[in-house]
């Protein structure tokens, strides 16, 4: 059995612009992409921190601005520029790779949204299977 766990996420990164006549997806830097192993077309969640929304869309890359974080289409309506988000990648495990260990990369950034801190490695919880 495949379990789906949290691979990745982006810690309160600020939202710099929205765009509702868009067709839909989170643009996100090519430096936040590469940083929370976070591929395009990729599903993540995103969850305003100011008002508790929660989206569910895919990834578009912006090789152009490596700190970019705007919501498209009708997210828009919900996550407005200068709001803080976190952005959530997940995958699916086999027991085993749960049981060996867990470590989901968390990517830090300041108000800009320039990194400045990646936990690799770090192992913020313990599953276990068997009390």
């Amino acid at each position: 059995m495949f379990r789906e766990m949290l691979k990745s996420k982006i810690h309160r990164a600020t939202v710099t612009e929205s765009n509702l006549n868009y067709l839909g997806s989170l643009t996100l830097g090519y430096a936040l992409c590469e940083a929370a192993d976070i591929l395009p077309n990729e599903f993540v969640h995103i969850t305003n921190i100011n008002n508790g929304d929660h989206w569910v869309t895919y990834v578009i890359r912006d090789q152009e601005n490596p700190s970019s974080v705007c919501l498209n289409g009708t997210a828009a309506r919900h996550f407005h520029p200068g709001d803080p988000v976190i952005v959530m990648a997940y995958g699916y495990y086999s027991e085993s790779e749960i049981r060996d260990g867990l470590h989901p990369r968390v990517v830090h950034v300041d108000e800009h949204n320039h990194i400045t801190q990646v936990m690799a490695g770090e192992k913020p919880f313990s599953t276990t299977f068997n009390d």
